[in-house]
């Protein structure tokens, strides 16, 4: 059975990078599954989104996603994300702190832009851990 190629990188690092038999991503038109031999795709993915890439004999890795692109051509998919976290490297309690501050701040002010982008990215690195959110 075909295989996918996938890469993650984010402009600080690569993030994670091999083979997957399915990649899902959430875009601004809504959430895509690429699977082997997939039609040529060009995303925008959405700020605070999680990204899973099922492989077959291993866990699915599973990031936080925020902003940037997916392509895709031929069984080569890449992820191009202004910034990334995989799930496992999320510190829970950090991710939980963030997001209570946020709230907070929400609270006092809802036109607060900083406090609702930090809420959605702090909600994204917690269900990336796997955590309720």
């Amino acid at each position: 059975m075909a295989k996918l190629r996938v890469g993650v990188v984010s402009p600080e690092r690569e993030i994670w990078s091999g083979e997957a038999d399915m990649v899902i991503a959430k875009t601004v038109d809504g959430e895509l599954g690429i699977m082997p031999n997939h039609a040529p795709v060009l995303g925008v993915l959405v700020e605070g989104g999680v990204l899973r890439v099922k492989r077959d004999s291993e866990a699915d890795l599973v990031a936080a996603v925020h902003g940037g692109f997916i392509s895709v051509a031929g069984n080569d998919v890449s992820i191009l994300a202004e910034a990334a976290e995989l799930g496992s490297e999320v510190d829970v309690a950090a991710a939980r702190d963030a997001l209570a501050r946020a709230q907070a701040s929400i609270e006092t002010n809802q036109d607060d832009a900083d406090a609702r982008l930090e809420a959605k990215r702090s909600r994204a690195r917690l269900r990336a851990a796997g955590e309720d959110v």
